[in-house]
């Protein structure tokens, strides 16, 4: 193990969402959630990032390289589980490496992301057009694109959904 990593547990067991304050559960508006939505839809940036929120920083994660699997899998239970508790999660293709996984867990805390009180946010980093993924071979959208006709992808755009194939 690690000589780090019971230090590093220990931070992401502290990082856990314990209680939501009073500001967090105020009743908005109508008109307030709409203009949330409108700026999500917008694409505009969220105030503060993941680790903003959790106090964790990405910096204090040790290269994957300097782990070993069993490392890297604790800390991905742990991290995940403490995810959970901000209302947050990750979508990863299936078949990804361990030391990818962990890499992109770690990466979360430099995203903005917003705390939600009900529901879930999730962290997704395919686009759905799989030679720009940055999962690459194991872009879970690969299949289907090499499945498609020459022609048929000719015509897609990700800009424009009504030229999709299917």
């Amino acid at each position: 193990m690690h000589p780090y990593l019971p230090h590093l547990l220990a931070d992401i067991e502290a990082a856990h969402r314990t209680e939501i304050t009073e500001v967090e559960t105020r009743e908005i508006s109508f008109e307030e959630e709409m203009e949330d939505m409108e700026k999500w839809l917008e694409g505009d940036e969220p105030e503060h990032t993941f680790g903003y929120y959790c106090g964790l920083e990405s910096v204090n994660f040790p290269p994957a390289s300097q782990l070993t699997k069993k490392d890297m899998k604790l800390v991905i239970k742990a991290f995940k589980h403490m995810m959970f508790t901000w209302n947050s999660g990750i979508d990863l293709p299936e078949n990804f490496p361990m030391d990818l996984q962990y890499s992109f867990l770690v990466k979360t805390l430099d995203e903005g992301t917003t705390i939600v009180n009900s529901g879930f946010m999730t962290f997704d980093y395919c686009s759905g057009y799989a030679p720009d993924c940055v999962f690459k071979e194991y872009c879970s959208c690969l299949q289907f694109y090499n499945e498609c006709d020459e022609n048929e992808m000719d015509n897609f755009s990700v800009d424009d959904p009504d030229a999709l194939p299917f």
